[in-house]
């Protein structure tokens, strides 16, 4: 089956090369019906790991209607804001690959940080949680009594950390998934390439999973993948204020951090006794007199526990976490 992505194509002013094309068709369309299939996308940093996820995900929609979206890059994720993990449900296909777009997660956890260098070990936790949520909510492993559960398709994308420590997150989380499908995007400097072959297993590949080797869309005038630069710090404002943009209406005027600063300042607050919240500073210790000092003015993760996640590190809501300004 075609879809209507062909190959070659463009949408605004991000090329979809054949390559990629060809690569997203052969995962949507010559894989089974069920069990849907698991795909898992990587590479080095802007490499266009999150261009082709959207891309592949738009392809999956046309042919499964819904697909799961495992976000586990922190820095730069698809739908929510940065220092989130997060499991999101799409229906709707994105037309404009250059656009992105906060979505509402199914399931989410607030890292509070925009790199898992910080504390690997609960980012992995994290992860590891969130895919074995959708595995419980949308795999099928006997038909008989879940005849009425809908399996959905599973993308997982990647942080561009894949050398030392980042390598080892990348090999962990490819162990535990066990995608069906691992899509490698290369660029020309090899040196920052992921190695060849199944190279999280140990030798013992099962055959079960299917490598795609592709080239990044950007390139030079010798035909050669290249980088991408593009100014992190920059995208995470950004994200940060179509976050909190969504506090107005949309036709008040705000297109600048400044202007959103004096939106919030102006926007009258919730006011909650601070005694029936927990406090819990991720990744440091503040002392318990600057616990005041340490949340004027900043923006914090609002989360709610559960019975579900007390073996999980504290402060961390298996449901939807939000981000607040705290003035």
């Amino acid at each position: 089956m075609a879809s209507m992505l062909g190959p070659g194509s463009s949408t605004a002013n991000i090329y979809v090369p054949e390559e990629w094309s060809e690569a997203a068709n052969s995962i949507a369309y010559d894989s089974v019906t069920s069990p849907p299939p698991f795909s898992f996308i990587c590479g080095a940093k802007n490499s266009g790991k999150t261009t082709f996820s959207r891309h592949l995900l738009n392809i999956l929609l046309q042919r499964y209607g819904k697909v799961a979206y495992l976000d586990t890059d922190v820095g730069q994720p698809e739908f929510t804001v940065p220092g989130f993990v997060s499991l999101t449900v799409v229906d709707k296909i994105t037309p404009d690959l250059a656009i992105p777009c906060l979505k509402t997660p199914e399931r989410c956890f607030f890292f509070g940080d925009v790199s898992s260098k910080r504390d690997p070990s609960s980012y992995l936790k994290y992860i590891f949680t969130l895919f074995d949520y959708y595995r419980e909510e949308y795999c099928m492993f006997d038909k008989s009594e879940n005849a009425g559960r809908i399996e959905l398709p599973l993308i997982v994308n990647t942080p561009g950390w894949v050398k030392g420590i980042g390598y080892e997150i990348l090999v962990d989380m490819l162990r535990y998934i066990c995608p069906t499908h691992v899509v490698k995007i290369n660029i020309s400097a090899e040196s920052k390439n992921l190695p060849g072959g199944a190279f999280w297993l140990d030798g013992d590949c099962d055959g079960m999973v299917n490598i795609i080797e592709i080239k990044s869309a950007q390139q030079d005038n010798f035909n050669r993948s290249v980088l991408v630069q593009k100014d992190a710090s920059l995208l995470r404002d950004l994200r940060i204020m179509a976050y909190f943009r969504q506090c107005f209406p949309s036709d008040k005027p705000i297109t600048t951090i400044k202007e959103l600063a004096h939106a919030l300042a102006s926007h009258p607050p919730y006011e909650v006794p601070i005694s029936i919240i927990k406090i819990r500073h991720l990744h440091c210790q503040v002392p318990s007199t600057e616990t005041y000092y340490s949340l004027n003015a900043t923006i914090v993760g609002l989360a709610v526990s559960s019975e579900e996640s007390e073996d999980l590190p504290w402060c961390v809501g298996l449901g939807r976490s939000q981000l607040h300004c705290l003035c």
